[in-house]
């Protein structure tokens, strides 16, 4: 049986420097061929591993979720260059699509976006 979560995170971490091909065996994600040869099962032993580490592949897109199915931090981090990205996850829950205008509010160290043609107060 193939290990899961916490069983699974402690198994890697015991057996160290093991091979890939030793973890991935040892930790159950193997499968037989149709000529009774091993076939080891790596994508699902490194998503087996990510989940365990709290990272959700999930299958259903939006809800608070980025393209790799990860929890958005709703927070953003000014460039090398200056700049502040707000990437297609955030964007997507709101629907917005290319060639949407915003007018941009400056405060005290605040930046507002409102859509052109709508109202400071909406939300």
């Amino acid at each position: 049986m193939a290990l899961t979560g916490p069983d699974l995170l402690a198994k890697v971490k015991e057996l160290g420097d093991a091979s890939k091909s030793d973890l991935v065996r040892a930790c159950g994600y193997v499968s037989s061929k149709k000529d009774g040869s091993e076939r080891l099962n790596f994508t699902a032993f490194y998503e087996a591993l990510l989940e365990a580490k709290g990272v959700s592949l999930g299958k259903d897109g939006g809800n608070g979720k980025g393209q790799a199915g990860r929890s958005l931090s709703y927070v953003a981090k000014v460039q090398g260059n200056g700049n502040l990205l707000v990437g297609m996850a955030y964007t997507g829950q709101l629907g917005l699509k290319p060639g949407d205008e915003f007018e941009i509010k400056l405060g005290k160290k605040q930046i507002r976006l409102i859509p052109v043609g709508a109202s400071d107060d909406e939300d």
